[in-house]
């Protein structure tokens, strides 16, 4: 069975708790787009407008976050479900500790927003144990990148995320099959690294992205536009 995550992408918080409402006790990981406007075009809670990497907690940003960063509140449900971080933004790097206030399961970066590229290797090498312990750390790939600009970072990532769609940032965009090269070439070097697909995935496209290699599926539009959300996830998680 492929693990199937369901990907939330939030204009504002009641968007966010309600959405984790309809998959809590169906999922036991949900994974929140936060989109900051500059690495991606389009804005995603908590941000009400692009941001300013340095200060970062004193943007535009929804006041539910900065009670949550700052360990006044939890995350919507939090007993319920664990949330995975895809950092589709540019200050992932330097605001890290703020996002690991969050208390997620797993944090995502985008290796095309990271910066320098040597920076990013030490940076991976010189997260603390204890949140090494507590957080699982992602890398994901564009499509139009090449699959060995990734490799460098295999031994410091717990898995790898390959975009199955050109625009990022957006839900319910057409897949793009030349995903399945890139996951199987990654299978092919690295037979143990867990691969997760994001974009793109709906009944047709599942199958064969199982087939190729990958283990977790990342699905929005499919999901919540489903009138069996429950179903739906069963039916994607058994396409093989």
């Amino acid at each position: 069975m492929i693990d199937i995550i369901p990907a939330i992408l939030s204009k504002n918080y009641d968007d966010l708790k309600n959405k984790v409402s309809l998959i809590r006790g169906v999922v036991p990981v949900v994974q929140i787009d936060i989109c900051d406007g500059i690495f991606v075009p389009s804005l995603s809670w908590p941000f009400y407008s692009r941001a300013d990497e340095k200060d970062f907690l004193e943007n535009d940003l929804d006041e539910h976050f900065k009670l949550i960063a700052n360990e006044q509140e939890g995350m919507p449900f939090w007993q319920d479900v664990d949330f995975e971080l895809d950092l589709m933004v540019s200050d992932a790097v330097l605001n890290f500790d703020i996002y690991t206030k969050l208390s997620p399961k797993r944090i995502i970066f985008h290796l095309e927003a990271v910066g320098d590229l040597e920076e990013f290797k030490h940076f991976l090498e010189g997260i603390d144990v204890y949140i090494r312990d507590a957080i699982q750390i992602g890398l994901a790939i564009d499509i139009a990148t090449p699959v060995e600009k990734i490799f460098p970072f295999v031994n410091y990532v717990d898995f790898v995320q390959c975009m199955g769609i050109d625009k990022e940032g957006f839900q319910g965009q057409e897949f793009d099959e030349k995903v399945l090269a890139k996951i199987k070439k990654l299978k092919e070097k690295y037979e143990d690294l867990i691969i997760a697909v994001d974009g793109g995935v709906n009944f047709e496209t599942a199958e064969m992205l199982a087939n190729a290699g990958a283990e977790r599926l990342v699905a929005g539009s499919v999901i919540f536009k489903a009138d069996d959300i429950r179903g739906t996830i069963s039916e994607l998680e058994n396409v093989i």
